[in-house]
């Protein structure tokens, strides 16, 4: 067990039973062109977090553990997109549309893919998830009992919806979560503030949130 200088209160991480949840890190979310500008939002922000993404997975990499990657992306004839989901957005861009990148949050085209800097390696987990939060509709949650999997750390985009969606999801399956703050961001710096305070509110209510260097210490 280690020891994560966290928020609100120290973090006791043990490495053996924590897997790390990458959260929708796709190119029609944080390159340019893709559809999350469209939308006119700054994408740059997004982009800030990949060198910091990449040194969290690199020490999940070296200790040998548990990587689950995410893509928020919808069959092609979009038979799981509710048209409470289809319907709203960019009026002029919906999902299943084409798009700068192919059909936007369709699998298998390129904008619903991972940015090449953050890209799995075999052996490493990806679920394509037709909702906000990871364990809707997916396995995950029955990988993850499969592998002794208690506690989850956490990255990704964007904080305040598919990042904070799932951290709740898992609390309330009972996994001790923790967001790594410098490798999760938002279009919107507020909502980013307004979600970590949510979340770590009332003695880690949901979560708690440390940054990535000490969580690749405590790894090591």
């Amino acid at each position: 067990m280690a020891t994560i200088k966290a928020r609100p209160f120290d973090f006791n991480l043990e490495p053996e039973k924590t897997a790390l949840i990458v959260i929708d890190m796709q190119r029609d979310f944080v390159e340019p062109g893709g559809f999350g500008e469209t939308l006119g939002n700054d994408v740059t922000r997004l982009q800030a977090i990949i060198p910091a993404t990449a040194a969290l997975i690199t020490g999940f990499r070296k200790a040998g553990l548990t990587i689950v990657h995410t893509r928020e992306c919808h069959r092609p004839d979009l038979a799981d997109c509710p048209p409470a989901k289809k319907d709203r957005g960019n009026p002029k861009l919906r999902i299943g549309d084409p798009g700068p990148m192919g059909r936007i949050l369709v699998s298998g085209e390129p904008g619903a893919d991972i940015v090449p800097e953050l890209y799995p390696v075999e052996g490493e987990i990806v679920i394509d998830k037709p909702g906000k939060g990871a364990f809707y509709a997916t396995p995950l949650g029955d990988m993850l009992k499969e592998r002794g999997i208690t506690q989850l750390v956490f990255a990704g985009v964007t904080t305040e919806v598919c990042v904070q969606t799932t951290m709740r999801e898992a609390n309330d399956r009972g996994y001790e979560c923790l967001l790594a703050e410098d490798a999760t961001e938002s279009y919107f710096p507020e909502f980013k503030k307004a979600a970590i305070d949510m979340m770590t509110a009332q003695g880690a209510i949901v979560g708690w949130v440390a940054p990535v260097s000490s969580i690749v210490e405590a790894l090591s």
